[in-house]
């Protein structure tokens, strides 16, 4: 079996884990619906009427604004378990546009659903809070990166913070799969191509990391962690998911 597709089953592999398995979605009383994503499908556009909030259960996909001028900005490549569409809660309109890099497959959570769901339970309060909460720390750690950062500093910082995110999934911190071209790597770290190139093959010269194709190994993570100026490791907590296996919004675990 193909790399990307052992990756896209373990996704699915782990939610069931979680408790969000994606074969049964029922559409009565709270549950949402689920929804199928071809590669380079849009899941929605700058300017689009905000209704609903989206939660990654496989695939990889990538946020953008694009400029007046037309210039196109990565802001993120959300993975299974990410939530996508929060930035539109403030004004109503979804500020960023959001395609799959691959094929992949979102919940569909209707925002109002969501605040009744907040307002019956407060356990559901609580985890859309925590979830605005983590969001505006990765914006801020992001910001932090791109004014602060040297360009390996970025691309360590990067790489970290994927092995963070696939290790609360369950999957292999030290190896994984990059679902996004170099060229988006590059608009999100606010870099060229040839620099992410430069980058990656000078990290693999020094022992740091492997590649093959899109495949990377995480050779010396430590290592990695002093590049990027991080004193201590990141804890790797397990998600609570916003959905449970019949699609519908989670009740606290007894």
């Amino acid at each position: 079996m193909p790399v990307a597709q052992r990756r896209h089953s373990i996704d699915h592999a782990r939610f069931a884990e979680l408790g969000t398995d994606i074969a049964v979605v029922p559409a009565h009383g709270h549950a949402c619906s689920r929804r199928l994503l071809l590669k380079g499908e849009s899941l929605c556009s700058a300017g689009d009427m905000f209704r609903t909030l989206h939660v990654v259960s496989s695939g990889d996909l990538k946020c953008f604004v694009v400029s007046h001028s037309g210039a196109v900005q990565v802001t993120g490549f959300p993975i299974a378990g990410d939530i996508v569409g929060l930035d539109g809660i403030g004004t109503g309109l979804h500020p960023s546009g959001a395609v799959a890099l691959g094929d992949a497959e979102v919940f569909v959570l209707p925002f109002a659903q969501c605040e009744m769901w907040s307002r019956e339970s407060a356990y559901g309060q609580h985890l859309l809070m925590r979830t605005l909460a983590q969001e505006t720390v990765r914006s801020r750690r992001h910001l932090l990166a791109l004014g602060t950062m040297r360009a390996e500093q970025r691309m360590a910082t990067f790489l970290l913070d994927l092995s963070l995110r696939y290790g609360r999934l369950g999957l292999s911190r030290s190896r994984f799969v990059l679902g996004m071209p170099r060229q988006d790597i590059g608009s999100y770290l606010g870099l060229t191509l040839e620099t992410v190139s430069r980058l990656l093959s000078r990290l693999q010269r020094e022992g740091l990391l492997q590649v093959r194709g899109r495949s990377i190994d995480l050779l010396d993570i430590p290592a990695l962690r002093r590049l990027a100026g991080e004193l201590t490791e990141r804890r790797c907590a397990a998600l609570d998911p916003i959905v449970d296996c019949m699609g519908n919004f989670a009740i606290p675990p007894s």
